[in-house]
């Protein structure tokens, strides 16, 4: 029997598996070999490559995809957010590879891809879902975007991303795991576990043939999660959810959708400015001043990331800084006081000032 006969008949078994306390076991050892054989089938063969994933180069200061079902309007989008020439048309499948833009607001170089609608079956390759889920992978933000007439959706493209190793809206588990060379599986949690026991994470562990390890658990983790570690090829991305052709409904209908997002209309540009913003906000970027001893203030600040250090304004900066780097003095909310003497590690906030000292 083949991988692929391996997942569907394991895919079956867990369709028809009713989920209770007595199957969670069961359950749990179905999804650690069901992971396993998924990932196994993705890898790519010997002497090539998988083949997955548009040749993007990321540029700016943050990478935004748009994904979503064909025809839902994210052509349009990027045009009006960037003024972009992504191909537009009353008809699916207009995009067929993926379109670049740039949104310049507040200082920020935000890039933006447009990348062909996905189907039902993405995940699994079917209609190049693959090469266009790979994309999401390595994004800063993921833009779901729905048609207000099929807003019913979102669960199925989220599915779709988890099929692909993205976890959106979510962080890394607290879940910590070092094989040692004997002594068994050692199993620490400091929490109380309401979905795993101590049984059911030793089966998981042995379905990826590890017999010896200190498994340190934090959160009341479940055995998706603690599969997630042992995989380890997952992606925490945060998303925005954007429901287009928000022009074709009475406002009331928006009170019936169980989940964040934003309205608007890509063809009459209602409600693109609260977008612009909410694209910024939820990337968490941050202005950085910097300075040279002696000099005035550069006024033109660097685009960082929420929690940024030190190191990586160096690296902003020059390739070399950070193996020439003495000190710094910064001035604003992350200093105790002006001017603080810090190390390559401190954290950065907004608006701060930074000089760098070199060796």
């Amino acid at each position: 029997m083949g991988i692929q006969e391996k997942i569907a008949e394991i895919e079956s078994q867990l369709a028809k598996t009713q989920v209770n306390k007595a199957t969670e076991h069961h359950l749990g050892l179905l999804k650690a070999k069901l992971a396993r054989l998924k990932k196994e089938a993705e890898a790519p063969k010997k002497g090539g490559a998988s083949g997955e994933g548009f040749a993007v180069r990321k540029s700016g200061n943050a990478t935004v995809v748009f994904i979503g079902y064909p025809s839902v309007g994210k052509s349009t989008m990027l045009n009006i957010l960037t003024g972009a020439k992504s191909k537009t048309a009353a008809y699916s499948f207009t995009t067929l590879t993926c379109i670049p833009g740039v949104l310049d607001y507040k200082g920020a170089k935000i890039q933006l891809l447009d990348l062909p609608g996905i189907i039902i079956g993405a995940s699994a390759g079917k209609g190049r879902g693959k090469e266009v889920l790979a994309v999401a992978r390595s994004a800063d933000l993921v833009l779901i975007v729905l048609d207000v007439m099929c807003a019913g959706q979102r669960d199925k493209i989220i599915t779709e991303l988890e099929g692909i190793g993205v976890r959106i809206d979510s962080e890394p588990p607290k879940i910590h795991i070092h094989e040692t060379p004997k002594g068994g599986l050692n199993i620490i949690h400091g929490v109380k576990l309401t979905h795993l026991n101590d049984n059911t994470i030793r089966g998981v562990m042995n379905e990826y043939g590890i017999y010896n390890a200190n498994v340190t658990i934090r959160q009341d983790a479940t055995v998706e999660q603690l599969i997630d570690v042992l995989v380890g090829n997952r992606h925490y991305i945060p998303s925005l959810t954007i429901v287009n052709k928000a022009d074709l409904v009475k406002a009331d209908f928006f009170k019936t959708l169980p989940y964040e997002f934003v309205p608007i209309s890509a063809g009459t540009g209602y409600n693109i400015e609260v977008l612009k913003e909410t694209i910024y906000q939820k990337l968490r970027l941050i202005h950085v001043y910097t300075k040279r001893k002696g000099e005035k203030l550069d006024d033109k600040p660097l685009m960082m990331r929420t929690n940024s250090t030190v190191g990586n304004v160096c690296d902003e900066l020059h390739r070399d800084l950070r193996k020439l780097f003495k000190f710094s003095q910064v001035w604003g909310k992350s200093a105790k006081f002006p001017g603080q003497k810090v190390g390559i590690d401190h954290v950065l906030q907004d608006e701060d000032i930074v000089q760098v000292y070199k060796r």
